[in-house]
C-alpha cells in the first residue's frame, strides 16, 4: 500500500481550500470528503474490518502532511481516527457495522470528553449517568470544545458510570439522536475551521451503545485514546512546524536587501535561527517516530512515549513557528505568507487536553515512581 499516492490528491484539495477555511472559519468539507474517498478515514483499521490496515507510523505521517497544508483538516482527521480506533478497540454491541462505516468514510467520528466542570482533565467527567429504574442509561452532559461539532455523525461521549460508582463509561452517540445539540460557536485564534464548539448530550443511551463493559471507560481513555490522540496531536504540531520552517527558508532565501545584494538567508543571525529551528524539528521528529514504533509494538517504555510525545512536539511547534515569524518579519505579520496561519494553529496543541503542562507532570510522576493519575 502506497499511502502517499492516496494522500497526494487529498493534500491538493486541502491546500486549495485552506486559506478560505481559515479566513471564513468554515469546516473543511472538501478535504474531509476527499479523505473518505481515498479510504484514509480507515487508515489504521484492520483490512478485515474495511480499513487499510496501516500502523502508527503511517498515521503520524498522514496527519503531519495534512497539518502542513491545513491544520483544521488535520485536527478533524485526528479526532476521527482517535474515535474510530476507540470504537474498534471496544465495539458497541448494538452497532455491529459501526467500525466499517467509520473506516469507509460513511460516518465521521469525534471525541466529546472535556467538560466545563473538569476542564482539560478529560479523564474525569462530572456528568453522571443514571438508570432511573429503566434498562437504559440517562444523562445530561455538557461538553466543551468538541471538534467537528455539528458535522460529525458519531460522538464518542464520556460520563460517570450508572453501574460502577466512581468509574467512567463511553457511549457512541449518533448526531441525530434526540437531545444532541451544538450550544455555541467557535472563533479561535487558530484552527478556525475545525468546528470546535460546546455541545450538550441530553440523551437516553441503551447499553448496546456503550463501548466495552460498564466502568471500562478510563481504561479505554488511557490505553487507546491517549496513545492515538497524543501521537496524532504531536504529528499535527510537527507538521505545522515543518511547514513554517519550509516557508521561512523559502522566503529568506528569496528576499533580497537591495542596498547590499544579500538575501536574508545570507545574514548570520537569520542563518543561525533557521539552523536552530531545523535541528529542534528534526530532534522532535525522531522522538515522534520512536513513539510511533513503540505504540505499534508496546513495551515498558511505551507509556513514557505516550506521555512525552505530545508535550515535546507542542513545545517544539511553539518555538519553531515563533522563530519563523521572526525571520520572515513584516512579510509574515502582513499575511503575505502562510507562516502566520501556521503560527496561530500551532498555539492550539499545547492547551488541548491533556495539556502539555499536565503531560510533563504525568511524565515526571512516571519517572519518579508515583501514580500517574493519583
Amino acid at each position: 500500500m502506497n499511502v502517499d499516492s492516496l494522500l497526494k490528491p487529498v493534500l491538493a484539495i486541502a491546500a486549495e481550500h485552506a486559506s478560505a477555511v481559515d479566513a471564513e472559519g468554515r469546516f473543511p468539507t472538501e478535504a474531509v470528503a476527499a479523505l473518505g474517498a481515498a479510504g484514509l478515514l480507515g487508515l489504521t483499521v484492520p483490512d478485515g474490518e474495511g480499513g487499510l490496515g496501516a500502523g502508527a507510523r503511517e498515521f503520524a505521517h498522514v496527519t503531519a502532511e495534512l497539518a502542513g497544508v491545513c491544520g483544521s483538516t488535520a485536527m478533524v482527521y485526528l479526532m476521527h481516527m482517535s474515535g474510530t480506533m476507540t470504537v474498534a478497540a471496544a465495539p458497541p454491541k448494538g452497532m455491529p457495522s459501526l467500525v466499517s462505516a467509520l473506516a469507509g468514510g460513511e460516518t465521521l467520528a469525534t471525541l466529546a470528553f472535556s467538560e466545563p466542570g473538569s476542564r482539560s482533565h478529560f479523564w474525569a467527567p462530572v456528568s453522571q449517568a443514571e438508570r432511573n429504574g429503566g434498562p437504559d442509561a440517562r444523562f445530561t452532559a455538557d461538553k466543551s470544545w468538541v471538534t467537528s461539532a455539528g458535522h460529525a455523525q458519531m460522538y464518542i461521549t464520556s460520563v460517570l458510570s450508572a453501574d460502577e460508582a466512581g468509574t467512567v463509561d463511553l457511549y457512541a452517540i449518533e448526531a441525530g439522536d434526540p437531545g444532541v445539540s451544538v450550544t455555541g460557536t467557535f472563533r479561535g485564534l487558530g484552527l478556525r475551521g475545525n468546528a470546535s464548539a460546546p455541545m450538550r448530550f441530553d440523551v437516553t443511551a441503551p447499553d448496546p451503545t456503550r463501548l466495552g463493559e460498564a466502568g471500562s471507560g478510563l481504561t479505554l481513555m488511557t490505553e487507546t485514546v491517549m496513545p492515538w490522540f497524543n501521537l496524532g496531536n504531536a504529528a499535527v504540531s510537527l507538521g505545522l512546524a515543518r511547514a513554517a520552517l519550509t516557508a521561512a527558508v523559502r522566503h529568506t532565501s528569496g528576499a533580497t536587501l537591495q542596498h547590499t545584494g544579500q538575501t536574508l538567508a545570507e545574514l548570520p543571525t537569520i542563518r543561525a535561527r533557521l539552523a536552530r529551528m531545523s535541528l529542534q524539528l528534526e530532534a522532535a521528529a525522531a522522538y515522534l517516530r520512536a513513539a510511533a514504533d513503540s505504540i505499534a509494538a508496546p513495551d515498558e517504555q511505551t507509556p513514557l512515549y505516550v506521555l512525552g510525545v505530545k508535550a515535546l512536539a507542542n513545545d517544539t511547534a511553539l518555538t519553531v513557528t515563533d522563530d519563523a515569524m521572526r525571520v520572515c518579519g513584516g512579510a509574515a505579520f502582513s499575511q503575505h505568507l502562510a507562516v502566520e496561519r501556521f503560527f496561530r494553529d500551532a498555539r492550539a496543541g499545547h492547551v488541548m487536553a491533556p495539556t502539555a503542562d499536565v503531560l510533563y507532570d504525568f511524565y515526571g510522576k512516571a519517572i519518579t515512581g508515583q501514580p500517574v493519575f493519583g
